[in-house]
This record gives structure tokens, C-alpha cells and sequence, in this order.
């Protein structure tokens, strides 16, 4: 196999050159004369992850498609922690991305599998506030293009960056409580009421019919008998707020969602 780099990092004080080859080594080099000091070897599948200490020059962290996360001492060229991503019943989830919080003290890795795994010192009970399993329920919503080919959420046809603060849910769609929904950006200050999602019934790909979040659905103004929900009111609240911050070229925003003809404008 003809070698190839993959990731390339200088640690913290430009002294050293840390290589990730395509054979699953990696080699830690001098930067000033090019010379190889050290083979790193741990790793058993290539590794796009490789993050310096943010101030301590002898620490190199690098992750990748075996699952493995290693913290290297590369003056000695030698392991300092290893982890491997195990997850049950799946095999091992492989490492995309890592970074090191700026005090050094923590870093966190996320992986194939949509998990945020948070290491460092000390107790683990400020991150016992928060359920395991967190999504938006906006995550899989299907998109489509409009005329001028901008990308819209396909329900409400709004551009995604313009659109209000999602819900957090489980893996099964299922809304968490209204303390957990106040940790989304943007629903730190909402009444109780908005806080709650709208539920509706969905069809899973196997054909199961579950209760799910609904979210951002709108009512046909025109339809006689139909008045808005709260979720509703403060979802066009919202709108004409981000509108009125970014400068939206209409002086006057419709109540509903866009038709689709044209696109927001773009912070």
C-alpha cells in the first residue's frame, strides 16, 4: 500500500509535526530540521482526528475509524490514556471529531453512532442534569430546494437557519420535560406553555404508527372554525423577531409560513 497522509498537526509550540498515515501510524517529527523522532502505534484504522494540548506542548490527542482515542506524550513518543468506543449490542463507534476544552482540563469526542462522549477530571455529576439521549426533532426533517435554489424545511418552507428553536427529544421522538427544553438557545426565557410541543401520529419505515413531535405545524388561517395554537403564536413571534434583527426586505411578514416562491433573507 503506497502511504499516504491523512491528518497533519503541529502541537502546541510549533516544535513538533504529528502525521497520521493511511497505514495506521503515526509519525511525530521535528519541525525545524524534518527529522522522524518517533512511530506512534496503537491505532488499527485510519485516524482523521488529531488535536494538540491547548497549552502543554507535550500532549497530542488523535482519534479514529477503530474507535480508539489515545492521549500521546510525543517528546517520549510513548501512550499516556487509551479509550475505545465500545457500544453495546453495535460494535465500535468510530471517532469523527475531538476537541479539548480551552483550560485543558476536558475534551470531548463525538462518534458514528451521534453520541457526545465527555472526558476529564473530576465528578461527572454537573452532566447528570441532562438526559442520555438528546436530539432535535428537527434533525431528520426532509428538505427540498425552492425557485432560487435555496434549501427550505420541507414543512414549514422556511430557510432552516431562520426557523425557531427546535424541541429536544429522545431517540424515539418522545418530547423531554419543559426543565430540559429551557437549555435549547432561545427557550431559555419561555413561559411553561410554549415549552410544550405539539404531538401528532407518524408512521415508522416498518409501518408502526407512533406518537412523535409534530413541532412547527400551521393552521389554514382560511378554514372556518380553526385558531391558532400557542406553539402557533410563538412560532410567528419568533419569526418576525429574527426577521426584524436581520433586516428582512418586507416591512411586512405574513403570518404564515412562506409559499416557497422565494427565499428569506440570509444573515
Amino acid at each position: 500500500m503506497k502511504p499516504k497522509v491523512t491528518m497533519i498537526a503541529w502541537n502546541q509550540n510549533d516544535n513538533y509535526v504529528v502525521t497520521a498515515v493511511n497505514n495506521h501510524l503515526l509519525k511525530v517529527w521535528n519541525s525545524s530540521t524534518g527529522q522522524l523522532l518517533h512511530d506512534l502505534v496503537g491505532h488499527a484504522d485510519e485516524v482523521f482526528v488529531l488535536e494538540t494540548h491547548p497549552f502543554d506542548s507535550r500532549i497530542m490527542l488523535s482519534a479514529g475509524h477503530d474507535g480508539n482515542i489515545f492521549i500521546w506524550d510525543i517528546t517520549k513518543g510513548t501512550k499516556t490514556k487509551h479509550y475505545f468506543n465500545m457500544i453495546e449490542g453495535q460494535g465500535h463507534g468510530a471517532v469523527f471529531d475531538c476537541k479539548f476544552s480551552p483550560d485543558g482540563q476536558h475534551f470531548a469526542c463525538t462518534d458514528s453512532h451521534g453520541h457526545l462522549l465527555i472526558f476529564g477530571f473530576g465528578c461527572s455529576r454537573p452532566y447528570e442534569k441532562i438526559p442520555d439521549q438528546m436530539f432535535f426533532h428537527t434533525d431528520y426533517r426532509p428538505l427540498i430546494r425552492d425557485s432560487n435554489n435555496y434549501v427550505l424545511d420541507e414543512q414549514t418552507q422556511q430557510a432552516p437557519h431562520l426557523m425557531p428553536p427546535p424541541f429536544l427529544v429522545d431517540v424515539d421522538g418522545n418530547p423531554h420535560p419543559t426543565k430540559y427544553q429551557r437549555l435549547v438557545p432561545g427557550r431559555e426565557n419561555c413561559a411553561d406553555e410554549h415549552l410544550i410541543p405539539q404531538l401528532g401520529y407518524v408512521a415508522t419505515s416498518d409501518g408502526e404508527v407512533v406518537e412523535q413531535v409534530i413541532g412547527q405545524q400551521t393552521v389554514d388561517q382560511d378554514e372556518p372554525g380553526l385558531e391558532p395554537s400557542i406553539l402557533d403564536g410563538m412560532i410567528r413571534q419568533l419569526q418576525l423577531e429574527q426577521d426584524q434583527r436581520t433586516g428582512a426586505d418586507q416591512e411586512s411578514a405574513p403570518s404564515g409560513p412562506p409559499n416557497g416562491e422565494g427565499t428569506p433573507r440570509r444573515g
